[in-house]
């Protein structure tokens, strides 16, 4: 029988459309199901299209799409892609003889750093985290990034990115040498700079108001009220949010009332701030783990000693404050802020939540469903169910009995509907 090629033309297109539909439809079998939402489903399965979710609960509950691939993950138990609240994935170091980190940082140029910080993203993506805050990088690398994965060009965790971090100035005037692009002094420089972050195109501004970095553990508050108020007020009329970065109690009250949204590392603070952070929505992100990194990769950054002993000291004042704020209901989400050879250890920070007085669940609950508040993504992100992105963990355990279950036991990763890591038998 003769066919007209227009009509095997629009059937061949109706077949192709079909065949993608079909191939972009998966059921993912599970033995568990921790939904991100406080349910726990026994004998799962969840139904993703393309890189959404469309179905998710008990298996006698859910039809199976005719022509959908079948993934049988039974062996594990199912958690929400998690979210690291605090990272800078720029700060690569490719471990040259004779190099650290730091001194290393910043020479290798935009394009280089850009290319090897895939590895950094690569390594997050084996531990769970499908979407990070990354809070500052130089010369608006992390927006390059974020658009390339994006757009497909690169593999990585979901970015949502700071541009550059203001901070006060902190050397003095060169006759030769231009200055800083990240320093801005004062309410019109800060607004100035702001703005400039967010017509490059940053979803967040980062606010350096205290002291206080790597090695350096001190926490004098470094921007007044105003300028903390004047960098709140540009990200909120633009439809963006603001990150403080602060090592101590100092800053913490002003940022308060400058109407900030998270607040950063902050260690002594009062118990009188914990409460009014608990009351305005003010989410906190302590980062204790961040200086227990440090200690353990000392070799790397040549710290002696007394830089050892200054760390631990500011660790013991960090968690102290982290047990503090759970007591008070603050919102806490987990960041690691991991740089350099720290991602790979993104959720080691669940471990200190725990140790603080968290149930798993609640440790869990900070990577997922309070990281996802913290974006604005409450409907996208943070849980496993109809509607929400198609980003799901498998772990082998029982993440709600044992945290180190999230840690340590991550065999395989979809983000965005796409298997990303698989370490399962199949997947060897």
């Amino acid at each position: 029988m003769h066919i007209p090629q227009k009509l095997f033309a629009a059937l061949l297109v109706l077949l192709t459309i079909a065949s993608t539909t079909h191939a972009q439809t998966k059921a993912l079998y599970f033995g568990k199901l921790v939904d991100g939402s406080g349910n726990v489903v026994t004998g799962a399965v969840v139904v993703t299209k393309g890189g959404r979710i469309v179905a998710a609960g008990a298996e006698k509950d859910i039809t199976i799409p005719q022509g959908a691939e079948v993934v049988n993950l039974k062996a594990y138990t199912a958690i929400p892609g998690l979210i690291d609240a605090h990272t800078h994935i720029t700060y690569i170091w490719d471990k040259a003889p004779g190099s650290n980190p730091w001194a290393q940082y910043g020479t290798l140029g935009p394009a280089v750093t850009v290319f090897l910080a895939q590895e950094n993203a690569r390594k997050a993506l084996e531990t769970g985290v499908t979407t990070v805050r990354d809070l500052g990088a130089n010369e608006y690398m992390d927006i390059a990034m974020r658009d390339l994965i994006n757009r497909g060009a690169m593999v990585g965790p979901r970015l949502f990115v700071a541009g550059i971090g203001l901070h006060v100035s902190t050397v003095p005037y060169s006759f030769t040498v231009h200055g800083d692009p990240g320093t801005a002094d004062g309410v019109a420089e800060v607004q100035k700079l702001a703005r400039q972050d967010i017509a490059a195109g940053a979803d967040w501004i980062k606010m350096y108001a205290s002291t206080g970095s790597d090695k350096d553990v001190t926490g004098f508050q470094t921007y007044t009220y105003e300028e903390m108020k004047a960098a709140a007020d540009v990200a909120h009329m633009a439809g963006k949010r603001i990150a403080i970065h602060t090592y101590g109690n100092g800053a913490v009250n002003d940022a308060i009332r400058a109407g900030v949204n998270t607040i950063e590392h902050a260690t002594d603070v009062d118990d009188s701030l914990l409460v009014k952070m608990a009351a305005n929505g003010i989410i906190y992100v302590p980062t204790v783990d961040h200086n227990r990194y440090y200690i353990a990769h000392r070799a790397e950054y040549g710290y002696d000693s007394t830089v050892v002993i200054n760390l631990n000291n500011y660790i013991d004042r960090n968690f102290e404050t982290l047990k503090k704020a759970i007591k008070a209901k603050v919102t806490i989400a987990m960041g690691s802020d991991a740089v350099f050879s720290g991602f790979g250890e993104n959720t080691y920070e669940l471990g200190w939540f725990v140790k603080a007085g968290m149930t798993p669940a609640e440790a869990l609950q900070t990577a997922t469903v309070n990281g996802a508040k913290m974006l604005g993504m409450e409907k996208d992100l943070g849980a496993i169910a109809p509607g929400y992105f198609a980003d799901l963990v498998a772990v082998d355990g029982d993440p709600l009995n044992n945290i180190d279950v999230v840690i340590k036991h991550v065999v395989w990763v979809m983000k965005d509907g796409k298997v990303v890591v698989d370490k399962t038998k199949a997947g060897k």
